[in-house]
């Protein structure tokens, strides 16, 4: 396994190479830079702007350009915002990033929890009223947006039920301890949900269709033929080799969470990379939507390979040495 770890990230390399080629290339040639586009002060000379396009480097030829940016990005250096004065790329990024993630790892473990039991259940159980609903559910849930279901959620929820808030993180910036944790969960409930809403329709369709497949197996009605109980074929048997797709999605889920939570955030004004990304392209801040989209890309690559680790964990006759 430590050989094939070792493989896949030397293969890293050239792969994060092409992906800040793409990154920088897709940001270089959208129209404008962070001084068009906006309302400037007509009491300015425009030579000044000139001077600051010339400080910043943006007059540089692109191989230049891509050269100072690569060579930083490589030293942990994203360099500094061009609309958010005096600050770095890095600090931006480290404000908002645990908002992010804490929201995309309560999106997973709410699509876990609700989808891989339904999911099993519809499979042991097809043709019931349970499995049409599921089914009905997993359409309805690939099928609506993200960004309608968050609006729905808001309007019934929040402003008809106020069950929930409706925005930000916290109630009283001033709160510690208990009080926080609880209020930022309670902040978390309603994007965490409108952004795991595909994924559980997702999941829950896969899991029920692995289910099936594997309970239809010779070795199944072999153990059962045995004398093994229902819930032993399940957990020891059934389970073990439905859940290989779902370890599939999960490593992809590792990065579309972070990225799907761009337009999550912009509804519930959540203040975490989507907002940031979102705000950064309205105001052409280039390093910033370069930063964060390469950060997105190293989070698939990254939940790839985590993906492939879990592989030998799920099921111990996958292995990766010896060049298989």
């Amino acid at each position: 396994m430590h050989k094939y770890v070792i493989r896949r990230i030397l293969v890293f390399i050239p792969m994060l190479l092409m992906l800040s080629m793409i990154v920088f290339t897709l940001a270089k040639t959208a129209p404008g830079d962070p001084f068009t586009g906006r309302i400037l002060d007509p009491d300015i000379n425009p030579e000044v702007y000139e001077q600051q396009r010339e400080a910043l480097g943006l007059n540089d030829p692109l191989p230049v350009q891509y050269a100072h940016w690569a060579l930083s990005m490589a030293k942990g250096d994203f360099g500094e915002s061009m609309y958010y004065k005096g600050r770095t790329v890095s600090s931006l990024i480290e404000e908002r990033i645990m908002n992010t993630i804490h929201l995309g790892m309560l999106a997973l473990g709410i699509t876990l929890l609700v989808a891989i039991p339904i999911g099993i259940y519809s499979a042991r159980n097809p043709y019931s009223l349970l499995d049409y609903s599921a089914t009905a559910f997993g359409f309805l849930g690939l099928a609506i947006p993200n960004f309608f279901f968050g609006l729905i959620a808001i309007y019934f929820l929040s402003i008809k039920l106020g069950w929930f808030p409706a925005q930000g993180t916290i109630t009283g910036v001033e709160s510690t301890g208990l009080h926080a944790l609880l209020s930022r969960l309670h902040h978390m409930i309603l994007p965490a949900i409108t952004l795991g809403l595909a994924g559980t329709a997702t999941y829950m369709r896969y899991m029920r269709s692995e289910v099936l497949d594997v309970l239809g197996s010779d070795y199944i009605r072999t153990a059962r033929a045995k004398g093994m109980t229902d819930r032993n074929v399940l957990y020891k048997h059934t389970l073990r080799n439905a859940i290989i797709p779902i370890v599939t999605l999960m490593g992809f889920e590792f990065g579309v969470l972070l990225s799907g939570a761009i337009i999550t955030e912009q509804v519930f004004n959540y203040p975490g990379l989507g907002t940031l990304f979102i705000n950064s392209i309205t105001n052409r801040d280039y390093p910033v939507i370069m930063a964060i989209t390469l950060l997105l890309g190293v989070a698939i690559l990254i939940g790839n390979l985590l993906a492939d680790i879990f592989y030998s964990i799920v099921d111990p006759r996958i292995r990766y040495d010896g060049g298989e």
